[in-house]
C-alpha cells in the first residue's frame, strides 16, 4: 500500500507514521490489489485527529477520528474503515454485480482555476473519472465517503449521467436525464 501523509496545525513524528502504517497495512489482506492511503494529521481544539482514506479500485473508504491521543484517533480510524470495508465488500461483490471491486478506475484531480467570477467564486475544483455503476452502488460510495451526493454513469439507464443524493426528509433522490423513462 503506498501512504501519503499530511499535517495540519503540528508536525507528526516518524514513529506516529510507522504506526500508522503498521496499523493500516493489516487493511491491505482485505483488498486483491495494491491500494493508495492518504493520513491527515491534525489539531483541533486540543484534540487529536486523525483522517485516514483508503482508494482502491475505484472505490473509496473514509474514517474521521477525534481523540486526546493520536495513537488512539488511528486505532478506531482503522477500526472504522475496516467495518465498513467488511460490511460493504460482501454486498457489492453478491447484490450489485461481480468484479467491481476488482475494475481500476482512477480519479484525476486538477487544482483550483486561477481566474474568477465576479459574482461566483469557484474555491475548489476536481476532475475524476466517472464509473458505469447501478444506483444502488452509488449510494454505497456516496455513504462511503461521507457526501451529500455522487455523480455517476447509471448502468440501468444506458450509462446516462445521473446524481444521488440525501433527501432532507430521509431517504435518498436520483437525478437523471430528462429524455429517459426509468418506469
Amino acid at each position: 500500500m503506498k501512504f501519503t501523509f499530511t499535517e495540519k496545525k503540528m508536525d507528526s513524528s516518524e514513529e506516529l507514521r510507522a504506526y500508522a502504517i503498521k496499523k493500516i497495512s493489516k487493511l491491505d489482506r482485505l483488498f486483491k490489489n495494491e491500494g493508495e492511503a492518504y493520513v491527515t494529521f491534525s489539531i483541533e481544539r486540543g484534540r487529536h485527529k486523525a483522517e485516514i482514506t483508503i482508494h482502491n479500485n475505484g472505490m473509496f473508504y473514509r474514517a474521521s477520528e477525534l481523540t486526546n491521543d493520536m495513537y488512539a484517533s488511528v486505532d478506531s480510524g482503522v477500526a472504522a474503515i475496516e467495518r465498513q470495508i467488511r460490511r460493504n465488500k460482501t454486498r457489492l461483490e453478491k447484490k450489485l454485480r461481480e468484479g467491481v471491486l476488482e475494475k481500476e478506475v482512477l480519479p484525476v484531480y486538477e487544482q483550483p482555476a486561477e481566474e474568477e467570477a465576479e459574482d461566483f467564486k469557484i474555491v475548489r475544483s476536481k476532475r475524476f473519472s466517472i464509473k458505469p455503476m447501478s444506483p444502488e452502488e452509488a449510494i454505497l460510495q456516496m455513504n462511503l465517503l461521507g457526501h451529500e451526493f455522487f455523480v455517476f454513469k447509471n448502468m440501468d439507464a444506458d450509462e446516462a449521467f445521473s446524481v444521488v443524493y440525501k433527501r432532507q426528509q430521509g431517504g435518498y433522490g436520483l437525478i437523471c436525464d430528462d429524455g429517459l423513462n426509468l418506469d
